[in-house]
């Protein structure tokens, strides 16, 4: 009898512990790709909110973080090629200003390049209603939540957080 509740005792501490664990990466874990701007930092990684989902606003469809950045497009995200048109908000001075888009898969903790032609594209004027826009194609390599994390002439500007399903 004691064997069995010793057995039922260790098991019960086993599935405390796994239950305890958290499955996020550690910022010593995430792996930056070599080609990655100089300004992506790992700590930037640390910030993100998971909790902060990107949420449809205004008449155009556009999905994102209300009067600071969002994508027309990302209401039908797939892992095949996208088109996404970017908007931000907030932007004061839009001369040669440039938008940096990286992926972070959070069930991996893994980071991609997202839009096909590169890490970063120009912003072009208002659009929307946003001080500045682009368009883009973007692949996401696989499906899962996703941050999204953009960096406007290098600083990080804004994260949002996308589920890519199909």
């Amino acid at each position: 009898m004691k064997k069995i509740q010793l057995i039922i005792i260790l098991f019960s501490m086993l599935f405390v512990l796994v239950a305890c664990t958290t499955d996020e990466t550690t910022i010593e874990e995430i792996e930056l790709p070599e080609d990655i701007p100089e300004f992506v930092q790992k700590n930037d990684f640390e910030a993100i909110n998971w909790e902060e989902k990107a949420v449809k606003f205004g008449n155009r469809g556009i999905i994102g973080n209300e009067n600071k950045s969002g994508v027309i497009g990302a209401d039908m995200p797939s892992l095949s090629n996208q088109k996404w048109m970017w908007h931000l908000w907030g932007m004061d001075n839009l001369e040669n200003i440039e938008l940096t888009v990286v992926g972070f898969h959070k069930e991996t903790g893994t980071v991609h390049q997202i839009l096909i032609d590169g890490w970063t594209k120009t912003l072009s004027g208002p659009n929307n209603g946003a001080d500045a826009h682009t368009p883009s194609t973007v692949k996401i390599p696989e499906s899962g939540v996703w941050a999204v994390l953009l960096y406007t002439d290098g600083e990080l500007f804004d994260t949002l957080i996308y589920e890519i399903n199909e």
